[in-house]
């Protein structure tokens, strides 16, 4: 029998709509943030906080401080998973939001190097740790959230409305910035760039009205009140280290395509010769095309299972991964969009797609906001925060122009996944309350 909310009837699709717009809009303005910081980067970051060095050293600055906020993800996934499985689901998400709400905003404050001197770029550090941790803590409980509210044979779905968080962040951020990215050199540079990071304030606003009105996991409740509640949840994740090591590298590929085509791409791309608004509406149909892609994916994970579609979208992703590149290193526009918009984002919002659901039925209850947060965020580290990194390395060493040993990097990463997902047992239709008992750690026999 699965686990719907709490309640029956109207009051019931009330919440459960609650929780599915909360973990959508949590997801949304997380991701907004997030990336909004790569896309800012690889635009003005090495002109303003790093200045005096050459082209290609402020490009690897720019893009060092865009890793060392995917390098603090699993750190807030460790310590949001830890507090979520101790204390509940909801306070963690909420103090998650808050975060990453007034770091962002604090970015859109900051002096520059002109101004401050070297104080710049070291703020501009410790506020992109801020937003890693907090973004680190927010997907997983989101998503296991809304796993722990949905009913089984919708699991799939429901929690694909979170990570559509993710594309929906980005096509935002695009829009924003892209409005801005329109004026004058002069003007984006001293003050354009600072209004997408200030309107985090608002969306913080937004998010938390919603967020706040969202109840407890019913399932997580249980486990308090059994008083099953673990020690020291990440000790057991790492007893059985197995199904934390596959959901890391199911969605490793995902998270390097992701970080190559809406990151990486803005840099290469700039060298190309495409003016700076063709790159950024690129970015924008990259985002559309794989929030369209997610949601069917993970429709069809919950009719056939999440091993076939996970399996196809994999290769498939690898399989386009040389035709992305060299269409974006010809310099035509048409076929940049077309790389951009659609070869890229599909597989891999069909690789995105299932994976919430996917990882919630990997781990129990107890330490379920623990797996499912460090499976994901130790991908996103050595996938997605070393991918502009190592991008701009072998775009380097190839010359600075053929984009082959790029492409290369994100096919051997689509196969790594493809590897993972086949390593991994089909999880559709799992009980979570059946897989919370089958995996129950000792109980808790003290406090914080």
């Amino acid at each position: 029998m699965s686990q719907p909310v709490p309640g029956s009837g109207p009051h019931r699709r009330a919440q459960m709509r609650r929780v599915v717009l909360s973990g959508l809009l949590g997801s949304t303005i997380e991701y907004y943030d997030f990336m909004l910081y790569g896309t800012v980067a690889s635009l003005v970051f090495d002109k303003l906080f790093f200045t005096g060095l050459s082209p290609l050293a402020g490009t690897f600055a720019a893009f060092g401080t865009f890793a060392v906020g995917y390098v603090a993800r699993p750190l807030g996934g460790a310590l949001f998973g830890h507090f979520g499985d101790r204390l509940g689901r909801k306070a963690m998400l909420v103090l998650s939001m808050v975060l990453m709400g007034v770091a962002s905003t604090l970015i859109g404050l900051l002096p520059t190097h002109d101004q401050v001197g070297n104080l710049a770029p070291t703020l501009l550090v410790a506020l992109r740790l801020v937003q890693g941790v907090a973004v680190g803590g927010e997907w997983g409980g989101a998503a296991l959230l809304t796993a722990e509210h949905a009913a089984r044979r919708r699991r799939g779905l429901l929690t694909s409305l979170v990570q559509l968080g993710g594309p929906a962040g980005t096509v935002l951020s695009t829009l924003v910035l892209t409005l801005f990215a329109t004026l004058p050199d002069e003007q984006f540079l001293s003050w354009g760039w600072r209004v997408p990071f200030l309107l985090s304030a608002a969306l913080l606003a937004l998010g938390l009205f919603v967020r706040l009105k969202v109840t407890e996991s019913p399932l997580f409740s249980q486990v308090q009140q059994s008083n099953a509640v673990v020690r020291r949840p990440l000790v057991e994740v790492l007893r059985t280290p197995k199904p934390l090591l596959l959901a890391c590298f199911v969605v490793f590929a995902a998270t390097v395509s992701q970080a190559l085509t809406s990151v990486f791409v803005i840099s290469f791309g700039t060298g190309a010769g495409y003016a700076r608004t063709d790159l950024l509406i690129g970015q924008l149909l990259n985002g559309l095309a794989a929030a369209v892609a997610m949601p069917l994916s993970a429709a069809l994970s919950d009719r056939i299972g999440r091993r076939p579609v996970l399996l196809g979208a994999a290769l498939l992703l690898g399989a386009v991964a040389f035709p992305v590149f060299l269409m974006v290193g010809t310099g035509s526009v048409p076929l940049m969009m077309l790389a951009l918009g659609v070869l890229a984002p599909l597989p891999m919002g069909a690789l995105l797609g299932p994976v919430p659901a996917l990882f919630s039925e990997m781990f129990g209850t107890s330490t379920r906001y623990t797996g499912v947060s460090m499976g994901y965020q130790l991908a996103a580290v050595i996938g997605g925060g070393l991918a502009p990194l190592a991008g701009t390395t072998l775009l380097s060493a190839a010359g600075g122009h053929d984009p082959s040993l790029v492409a290369l990097y994100m096919l051997v990463a689509c196969l790594v996944s493809a590897t993972a997902v086949w390593l991994t047992t089909e999880t559709r239709g799992h009980d979570l309350e059946h897989t919370a008992a089958a995996s129950q750690p000792e109980p808790l026999a003290g406090r914080l």
